[in-house]
């Protein structure tokens, strides 16, 4: 069962965190590139911004955004603002997730994200905890995946695990931590199981796309390519 509101407080603290990171730049710094290809950390900060009334739409039974084609361009045009028009909307976005969550709900409803996907309204605030602490680390300014909360690369691992289980492109695969915490993923499609090892960072970063595995051990066959998140 998820707890939203121990996930709302980890949200506050990891928009903190990230606030805390964006206040010591200058506009050059915003401008420079992420790690995601294609965008500035400018287009990093309006991403969490319009991801946080995303959720928040989705929160009030409402579509996530109008289109794909709007969020793009709502992204394009507000990677260009100035330092201090993105940090206002990122504080005033991140209220308003708060304030939505802060109403009265049933938390065990069926809600409904991008492209058809549903969850539990419980599902969401760790949803976006995951937008901020994985983008935090897509900026490239010195938090990594190292410097996770230990429980919540756990949970991510966990979430992505389950994400690709049973996925046609996935062979049956087997996820071990170097402490000996194991998950199973995979299994749509015919072939050997795999054994993929390595520390819970860098299990993190390929599951989410953000590291090539090459640090991992493998084992049974190669290294499974992961359909895009």
């Amino acid at each position: 069962m998820m707890d939203h509101a121990h996930d709302l407080a980890a949200v506050r603290e990891a928009t903190d965190r990230l606030l805390g990171e964006a206040g010591k730049w200058d506009e050059a710094a915003l401008a420079e590139p992420s790690r995601l290809p294609g965008w500035s950390r400018g287009h990093v900060l309006a991403h969490l911004s319009r991801n946080a009334d995303a959720l928040g739409n989705v929160l009030r039974g409402l579509p996530m955004y109008a289109s794909s084609e709007t969020r793009d361009a709502d992204i394009a045009s507000g990677a260009t603002r100035s330092l201090a028009e993105q940090m206002a909307d990122f504080r005033e976005s991140a209220d308003g997730f708060q304030a939505v969550a802060a109403e009265p709900a049933d938390w065990s409803r069926t809600v409904t994200l991008r492209n058809g996907v549903t969850d539990s309204a419980s599902r969401v605030p760790f949803r976006r905890l995951i937008e901020l602490e994985i983008h935090h680390v897509d900026l490239d300014v010195g938090y990594e995946l190292e410097d996770l909360p230990g429980g919540f690369t756990e949970r991510e691992i966990v979430f992505l695990t389950d994400r690709f289980t049973g996925h046609p492109d996935v062979p049956a695969t087997t996820v071990t931590a170097e402490d000996g915490r194991t998950w199973t993923t995979g299994g749509g499609t015919d072939g050997p199981a795999v054994s993929v090892r390595g520390t819970a960072a860098d299990l993190l970063g390929w599951l989410a796309g953000r590291r090539d595995g090459s640090a991992l051990t493998v084992t049974g066959g190669a290294l499974p390519a992961l359909p895009p998140l």
